[in-house]
């Protein structure tokens, strides 16, 4: 049954399957920042010297394509399973990032409903000197249906 999760693990696993340009406004982030209940002005008061986006708002950027192009979908329900960014340098208002997506991680979990398969996401983000600024992954979970 895990064979057929290690295969796709060997074909799709680190392989670039999209990637997209993303315009970054401050307007936007300090938005995103007051949203979320953020108070300090580095993050919601375009006026501060240091002003930059909240690490967490890479979160909200979403590429052209979820999956790679010839992805098998695997028969069940899917959920999202969360989301974790890994932030390396500030990002700034007036940027322009390119977002870099592959399959970070497959693997399966057994619960009471049975197997679930977990597909990770990773973003990679660069600032315009190709400087590597953060990672956003986003978990998807498949509960599968049991086999009739």
């Amino acid at each position: 049954m895990d064979e057929d999760i290690e295969a796709m693990r060997d074909q799709f696993l680190n392989r670039e399957f999209d990637e997209v340009k993303f315009e970054i406004n401050g307007e936007s982030f300090a938005a995103y920042a007051k949203a979320c209940g953020e108070t300090h002005p580095r993050f919601t008061d375009p006026s501060h010297e240091d002003f930059q986006a909240p690490p967490t708002f890479v979160s909200t950027l979403v590429g052209g394509r979820n999956l790679p192009g010839n992805f098998p979908r695997p028969k069940g329900v899917g959920m999202d399973a969360g989301k974790a960014v890994e932030w390396m340098a500030p990002i700034r208002s007036g940027v322009t990032l390119t977002g870099k997506s592959h399959m970070h991680d497959i693997y399966t979990k057994t619960g009471r409903s049975g197997r679930m398969i977990f597909l990770v996401r990773r973003t990679e983000l660069y600032d315009e000197d190709n400087v590597h600024v953060a990672n956003a992954d986003t978990r998807t979970v498949i509960r599968e249906k049991p086999s009739e």
